[in-house]
This record gives structure tokens, C-alpha cells and sequence, in this order.
């Protein structure tokens, strides 16, 4: 779905109509795509999901005997929330035929009109929890991110998803468990994961084992994914701090003396390290940070071309 205004449709409904009806697509554009966004975690997913929401929606418009919607942005979410979870059957059989973990497409501001603002849409798309979100089940996923994203009642999502409150209560709360096991509640101070990120892409890059080893937590995690694609360092995530350091020293010794490039950009809520090599980029590196703050318990590495096409040499923006 490109990001400019879909062009009103040539139907027999009146102008009026049509351009009112353009005017309420657009207006919740940004909600529509950060909602499948958090679903789906892949852009040109969401975009189809998008495209598909807006076909639906000027379709009914065009009809002259379909009645008045009262609440837009709940008909206009119900249809985007339906078609990813459509779309989620496809999703997971490309997984499966996937090369090594698969992880979700970063997002940088000026990709898509619909980039995350606000603290809790931050902390929904940051890397670290949408890879928790990816082992919820899809109802499971749907109902946590309208409820604990959004702000949608209960009642509100059991009209989005044909389920009962009582039904939509029970998957938010497995969903809300699920996540807390996995993923304590924290928000690192963003000056000090900015600090932390730098601090990390240099020592990495330089291979400076000593300073790797203070800044990584005894049971750091290292996910990288290149798709079969692009440079990964292991089909597997890696764990430990001694194994993870001893990758990216054994990295640091593969990289050319010159030619390297690292700009640092926010991907939502995440500060990230782009390495680029030459004029294209090499990786997208987002490190997570333990609950106090002070090492790094997950580094997740998007290699995959695939995934980069969008990630431009830019100026450093802030959260």
C-alpha cells in the first residue's frame, strides 16, 4: 500500500462521499498500520493488509444500500485486525521453509507514514517484544495488542474478533503471562540504551574482547537473521556471554580494515547500529537490556538484504 492518499475510486457514489470516505482511511492510517504492524512484523505484510483494508472499505462506500457506520476506526480496525490474522497462515508456512531465526523487519522513521509515537506504541514495537509476541498464538497476539498497545475494552475486541468478553479476558490474560515470563516489564532510560548501543557496535566492530565481556550480561542472547541471504553467524541463537563474545570477535577478524560505515538511528523505540559496507547496508543491529539497565541480555542482528532495503545512510534521530 504506498503511503500516499489512495486515489478516490471512480464509482457512482457522489464526490462528497468518495472523498469522505478517502478522509477516514487516511485519518486512521497510522493506527491501521501499527496495529497489523505489531501483528505481523513485516512491512510489505502490512502494506498488503492495508491495501486489502481500503479496497473493502471504498468497496462498501460505493454501495448505495449499505447503512452508515457509526464507529470508523473500530469497522476500519475489525477489517485490518481480520486480514492479518488471515494472513498470518501464510506468514507461518513461509517460516517454516525460513534459514535460521527469523526476526521482525526493522522499522525506521520515513519508511511508512505510520511510524509508532508515544511511549507504550515504543515499547510494543521494540524488537525485544515483538519476538516475544511471535511464540503467542495469533488470536493471542491480536488480543494483546489491542488491549495492552491500544487501550481496546474487552468488549470492543470481542466485536473485532467474534468472541465473547469473557473469551477475549481469557486470551488476554495467557497473553499478558506469556509475555511477562519471557519479557520482564522494563523501559531502559533512552540515553543510556543509546550509550549502551554505541558502546557496543564499537567494541564489536573493533574487537575489543575486554570491553565486550563488561558489557554483556552472563546469559546475553544473540539472534541473527539472515535469511539464507545475508552474513549470519549462526543458524541458531546463541547463548552465553563468553560464546556470544567469541562471535563477534571471530567477526570483528573477517571485517574489511576500511570501508565500514555505522549510522545510528531509532527503529521505533529501539536506538539500532546500521553497519553499511560501500554504499549499501551490511546490518541492523538492536541490542536489549537487562532490568537494570547496566548490560545487554539480548543482541538481534537483521543481516537479511531482504529486510534492509529501506535503511538509508541518514542523521542520527532521537526516540
Amino acid at each position: 500500500m504506498p503511503s500516499a492518499t489512495p486515489a478516490a475510486p471512480a464509482t457512482p457514489t457522489t464526490p462528497t462521499t468518495a472523498d469522505a470516505a478517502t478522509d477516514h482511511f487516511v485519518g486512521h492510517r497510522e493506527l491501521l498500520f501499527s496495529v497489523v504492524y505489531n501483528m505481523l512484523g513485516a512491512i510489505a505484510d502490512t502494506e498488503d493488509v492495508l491495501q486489502e483494508v481500503w479496497l473493502a472499505w471504498s468497496a462498501r462506500n460505493r454501495r448505495p444500500t449499505a447503512a452508515p457506520v457509526d464507529n470508523v476506526r473500530a469497522y476500519l480496525v475489525r477489517i485490518a485486525v481480520n486480514q492479518a490474522l488471515a494472513r498470518r497462515a501464510d506468514i507461518s508456512r513461509r517460516r517454516e521453509a525460513y534459514v535460521g531465526p527469523w526476526l521482525p523487519e526493522p522499522l525506521l522513521p520515513g519508511e511508512s507514514d505510520a511510524v509508532a509515537g508515544g511511549a507504550e506504541r515504543a515499547e510494543a514495537l521494540s524488537m525485544a517484544v515483538l519476538v516475544v509476541l511471535e511464540t503467542l498464538s495469533p488470536l493471542e497476539r491480536a488480543v494483546f495488542v489491542l488491549h495492552e498497545v491500544f487501550g481496546f475494552a474487552h468488549t470492543e475486541i470481542g466485536s473485532i474478533l467474534g468472541r465473547s468478553p469473557a473469551a477475549v479476558r481469557q486470551l488476554a490474560s495467557r497473553a499478558r503471562r506469556h509475555v511477562r515470563e519471557r519479557r520482564p516489564r522494563h523501559r531502559p532510560v533512552p540515553d543510556l540504551h543509546a550509550r549502551v548501543t554505541e558502546r557496543f557496535a564499537e567494541a564489536a566492530l573493533g574487537g575489543d574482547l575486554r570491553a565486550l565481556m563488561e558489557l554483556l550480561a552472563p546469559d546475553v542472547t544473540l539472534w541473527t537473521d539472515g535469511g539464507g541471504k545475508g552474513p549470519a553467524v549462526s543458524q541458531r541463537p546463541v547463548h552465553g556471554r563468553d560464546r556470544v563474545a567469541a562471535v563477534f570477535a571471530a567477526v570483528a577478524r573477517g571485517l574489511p580494515a576500511a570501508g565500514l560505515d555505522v549510522s545510528y538511528r531509532w527503529v521505533a523505540g529501539d536506538p539500532c547500529a546500521l553497519v553499511f559496507s560501500g554504499a549499501g547496508p551490511l546490518a541492523a543491529v538492536i541490542v536489549d537490556l537487562s532490568p537494570d539497565g547496566e548490560r545487554i541480555a539480548g543482541i538481534f542482528s537483521v543481516t537479511n538484504p531482504d529486510k534492509l532495503t529501506g535503511v538509508r545512510p541518514g542523521v542520527p534521530d532521537g526516540p
